[in-house]
């Protein structure tokens, strides 16, 4: 190892919500290459665009030591390249390691002795090192933690957080040897404010990732299944977790759809692993179960109440509000909202989806979806506000009602109206 920080050129591999705000951030002190294979991405952030909304013009016009690149030569000048590309599951919910196999293939192009090699990417203990590294050994004939070294730093990036950025949360690392693990360290150090947590190897960084969201998925699926007991029961969900809310360690989850990149994906790459070593995980997968059923579960309260005040569900005029997978920002991966709308399509309803974070053009590329310009007054017979944007919680009781016919029915997936206006809670 002989790279210092003062020699330090970086290369980030994937401009998505992880890796833009961490090139930005590094850019501000070190040259940083920001690189992907997305040209029109690549376009766009030289035009001082982020349509993730992560990081604003101006921060874009801050970062003073970086610039961007979809051509592989241009990362033969760097020596830390950080890896922040997908890593979703596929239709049978495995891990799908496609991208981060052809990230490490093409880093095997490129890389030379003495350079490091980081990755972000969410995987299950052991990926790093058992499924990257050998990539890169294989296609350039450098010798891992002799020729080349690298590391693991799970991302914390929350989408559409202003307040938990990148540089104040707290950043855990790893390297393949002590004197890597210190460079890294000192590497995020030198821009996260909110400091490290240096782990003793890269495989309990990899577990430490996984678990993170694993134990949020799993909070989450327990107050999912106490919400369907609660209605079974005709009490009210959101009434009982404000009365044990009151206790000092009750924790303040709330019943919802798990989508998004992390929580509903993470899961299945802790339970790949533990399945491979002869281990059946069967709390993580119960909970996997519970939370993917909710979309369906969600239709089946609707239209149930439907059925019960004499609306016709056959041809039914509903509008889901909302399609992204969390309030407040424009990312639609993995959203959950589609499960909805894939529930309702069983019902020969007519569905009209609105959501102004969404690109309309994402949308019909990524889900088939159709989002309309602006919903109709006295038009629905159903209304489902799925996911809680400041504007949909900004629209007074009039301005809801005057979206509905006489008889309707009103479905808050999200506590987010007046109670008496909301026919359905979850």
């Amino acid at each position: 190892m002989s790279i210092t920080l003062s020699e330090v050129k970086i290369a980030i591999i994937g401009l998505g919500y992880v890796g833009l705000p961490l090139a930005v951030e590094f850019g501000k002190k070190y040259p940083t290459l920001g690189f992907d294979i997305n040209t029109k991405r690549v376009e766009e952030l030289k035009q001082g665009h982020d349509f993730t909304l992560e990081v604003s013009a101006d921060e874009l016009a801050d970062s003073a030591f970086i610039s961007y690149s979809c051509d592989v030569e241009a990362l033969k000048s760097s020596n830390v390249y950080i890896v922040t590309v997908p890593t979703p599951i596929d239709e049978h919910k495995q891990p799908d390691l496609t991208p981060l196999v052809k990230a490490s293939q093409m880093l095997a192009t490129v890389i030379k002795k003495g350079d490091v090699v980081i990755y972000e990417s969410t995987v299950y203990p052991g990926a790093t090192e058992d499924v990257c590294i050998p990539q890169i050994e294989k296609n350039s004939g450098l010798v891992f933690n002799k020729d080349f070294f690298a590391g693991y730093s799970p991302e914390r990036i929350n989408p559409g957080d202003k307040e938990h950025r990148v540089t104040n949360i707290l950043k855990v690392t790893s390297g393949s040897t002590s004197e890597i693990a210190d460079f890294i360290d000192s590497l995020y150090g030198s821009i996260i404010t909110a400091g490290t947590y240096k782990a003793s190897s890269i495989q309990v960084a990899e577990a430490a990732k996984v678990i993170e969201n694993t134990q949020r998925d799993l909070n989450i699926a327990l107050i999912n299944e106490l919400a369907v007991i609660f209605n079974k029961l005709n009490i009210d969900t959101e009434e009982v977790l404000k009365a044990a809310g009151t206790k000092w360690n009750f924790l303040p989850f709330r019943p919802g759809l798990v989508g998004g990149h992390c929580i509903g994906v993470d899961p299945y790459y802790l339970t790949h692993k533990a399945q491979s070593i002869g281990y059946n995980p069967e709390v993580i997968l119960a909970g996997r179960r519970i939370n993917d059923g909710m979309g369906a579960y969600v239709v089946s309260q609707l239209i149930k109440t439907m059925i019960k005040r004499n609306i016709g569900v056959n041809g039914a005029n509903v509008l889901v509000m909302g399609l992204t997978f969390k309030e407040n920002c424009p990312d639609v991966r993995n959203t959950k909202i589609v499960d909805i709308l894939s529930e309702l399509a069983e019902y020969d309803t007519n569905v009209d989806v609105y959501d102004p974070w969404v690109n309309p053009s994402e949308a019909k590329d990524e889900y088939g979806v159709e989002l309309i310009v602006k919903p109709k007054n006295s038009h629905y017979d159903a209304v489902i506000f799925a996911v809680a944007h400041n504007e949909f919680k900004a629209l007074s009781n009039d301005d809801i009602k005057g979206l509905m016919k006489t008889d309707h029915v009103i479905y808050d997936l999200k506590y987010m109206l007046d109670p008496q206006l909301a026919d359905i809670r979850l």
